[in-house]
C-alpha cells in the first residue's frame, strides 16, 4: 500500500508537471499572452523554489500542519487558474503562490519515500516520469480548448494533494525537520556549486533541444521521438537502479556530471547524426535517472536536516540552476549552444572532485 500510495504521488505529481511545462505556453498564448509575459510565468516557479528554502532556515518549522496548509493552498491555487488566467498579473501572483506550495511538497515526499524504500526509490520514482509522458501524449489529443489544459491541471493536482495526504502517517519523528543543528551551505560548497551548475547546463537542452534538433534536418516527429527515448532510458534506470545505490553514491554523482559533459559535446560535435542523438537521449538514464537518486540519497545521509536539505537541492539545482540555463541558453543559442553546456557541465565535473567519496 505504501509504495502503491507514493507511486500514485509521483506519477499525479509529474502529470501536474507535464501539463505545466508542455501545455501552459500554448494555453497562455490562446489567451494573448505576449512571449515576455509568457516567460516571466514560466519563470517564477524556478524563482520560488530557490528562494522558498532560505524562509526555513531560522523561524518556520516544516511541520505537518504547515504541509497540510501547503497542500491546501496548492490546491486552491490551482482551482484559481480558471479566475485569473486572463489577468496577467493576478495570473503572475497565482503562480508565485503555487510556486512556493510545489516548491515544498516535493522535498517533503522524497524525504518519506527515501526512509520508507531506501534504495528501492526509483521503482516508485519511475512512475513520476510515466506520469509526465503520459500526460503529455494524451492531453495532446484533446487540448482543442485551452480550459481542458486547466481541467487536468486542477484534478492533478488535486490527487496530488489526496496521495499526499495519505502519506503522512509515515512521517514520524526520527524525519528531522526541526532545526536541531545548524544547516550550512558552504560546509559542503564544492557539491552545491556543482549540482547547480550542473542543471544550468541543462539549459540548452530543455528549452532549445527541439529547436536545434530540427533545424539540423532531423524532423519533429523523429525529434519527438528522442524525447520518448530519453524518458524511456530514465525509467529503465530507475527501475534496475537499486544494486548500483548500494555503492559509493558520491562516485554515482561524479559518473553522472560526466557522462552529462560528453552527452554535450556529442551533440555539439555532431548535430545531424541521428544515430548520435539517440546515444545522447539514452545518457539520459545517468544525467537524470542515475544522478537525481544519487543526489537525494547523498543528501539525506549528509544532513541532519533532511527536508531542508531536500528543499535546498530542488531550490539551488532545479529552481536557481534551471532558472539561470534558460537564460544563458536564449543568449546563446546557435551552433555552440551545446559546447557552451559540456563547458559548464565539465567545470562541475572538475568542482564536485573535491568532494570526497563517501556513502
Amino acid at each position: 500500500m505504501l509504495f502503491f500510495r507514493l507511486s500514485s504521488f509521483y506519477f499525479f505529481y509529474f502529470a501536474a508537471v507535464g501539463v505545466y511545462v508542455i501545455f501552459l505556453p500554448k494555453v497562455l498564448d490562446s489567451f494573448d499572452y505576449s512571449t515576455l509575459q509568457i516567460g516571466i510565468v514560466l519563470a517564477l516557479a524556478p524563482l520560488m523554489r530557490f528562494l522558498t528554502p532560505f524562509l526555513f532556515l531560522k523561524h518556520i518549522e516544516l511541520s505537518q500542519k504547515l504541509f497540510k496548509i501547503v497542500l491546501l493552498l496548492s490546491v486552491i491555487s490551482s482551482s484559481g487558474f480558471y479566475f485569473t488566467i486572463e489577468n496577467f498579473y493576478l495570473f503572475m501572483i497565482n503562480n508565485a503562490i503555487l510556486g512556493v506550495c510545489l516548491s515544498i511538497v516535493l522535498p517533503y515526499m522524497e524525504v518519506i519515500a527515501i526512509k520508507e524504500l531506501g534504495n528501492l526509490y526509483g521503482k516508485s520514482r519511475l512512475f513520476g516520469s510515466l506520469g509526465f509522458m503520459f500526460i503529455g501524449l494524451i492531453l495532446a489529443q484533446y487540448l482543442n480548448n485551452p480550459y481542458t489544459a486547466l481541467h487536468y491541471y486542477f484534478v492533478t493536482t488535486l490527487l496530488t494533494a489526496l496521495f499526499s495526504i495519505s502519506l503522512l502517517r509515515y512521517d514520524t519523528k526520527h524525519i528531522s525537520s526541526k532545526n536541531d543543528e545548524k544547516f550550512s551551505l558552504t560546509k559542503h560548497y564544492p557539491f552545491w556549486i556543482a549540482i547547480f551548475l550542473m542543471q544550468v547546463s541543462f539549459g540548452g537542452f530543455y528549452n532549445f533541444f527541439t529547436i536545434y534538433e530540427t533545424a539540423h534536418n532531423i524532423s519533429l516527429q523523429t525529434t519527438s521521438y528522442l524525447w520518448a527515448f530519453g524518458v524511456i532510458c530514465e525509467i529503465v534506470v530507475f527501475y534496475f537502479q537499486a544494486p548500483l545505490l548500494k555503492f559509493n553514491l558520491m562516485f554515482l554523482i561524479k559518473f553522472s556530471i560526466l557522462a552529462t559533459s560528453i552527452r554535450w559535446l556529442l551533440l555539439y560535435l555532431f548535430p545531424d547524426n541521428l544515430t548520435i542523438s539517440y546515444i545522447t537521449q539514452s545518457f539520459h538514464a545517468f544525467s537524470f535517472g542515475l544522478y537525481h537518486s544519487a543526489v537525494i540519497l547523498y543528501l539525506y545521509k549528509l544532513y541532519h536536516n533532511k527536508k531542508l536539505a531536500q528543499q535546498f537541492m530542488l531550490g539551488i539545482s532545479y529552481g536557481l540552476g534551471g532558472f539561470l540555463g534558460a537564460i544563458i541558453a536564449g543568449y546563446s543559442y546557435g551552433k555552440n549552444l551545446f559546447l557552451y553546456s559540456f563547458i559548464i557541465a565539465f567545470i562541475s565535473f572538475l568542482i564536485i572532485r573535491q568532494c570526497n567519496d563517501k556513502k
